[in-house]
């Protein structure tokens, strides 16, 4: 699992650059980001435009993290298609803050 960071004052982007979280990636994927969260980082947000592919692993995985970082927040960037329409599916797209782009996002936080 190829993960590619970038901190912006207090907030982690995380981009994800492999085109599948399924679950022979789900577990791995887990344990990046809650290294991540172990380290201090409360406020995520998880570049997914390279992603083409998630399945109901891979979105345990992100809602396991969710979990961990509490109070913290975890926000998605550049889904689309198939990822975007399982989020819509399983009603994730009201549990996790979804935007188009990385910009959308810095531009809703504002910054």
């Amino acid at each position: 699992m190829e993960l590619q960071e970038e901190s912006r004052g207090e907030l982690l982007i995380i981009r994800v650059c492999d085109q599948r979280i399924d679950a022979s990636k789900a577990p791995q994927f887990k344990d990046e980001i809650n290294q991540r969260i172990a380290r201090g980082h409360t406020k995520l947000l998880l570049d997914f435009s390279m992603v083409e592919f998630i399945d109901s692993t891979g979105l345990g995985a992100l809602v396991s993290c969710l979990k961990r970082l509490g109070k913290g927040e975890m926000s998605i960037a550049g889904a689309k298609g198939a990822v975007i329409r399982l989020f819509a599916l399983t009603r994730m797209d009201k549990v996790f803050s979804l935007y188009p782009t990385v910009d959308a996002a810095l531009a809703h936080r504002g910054g």
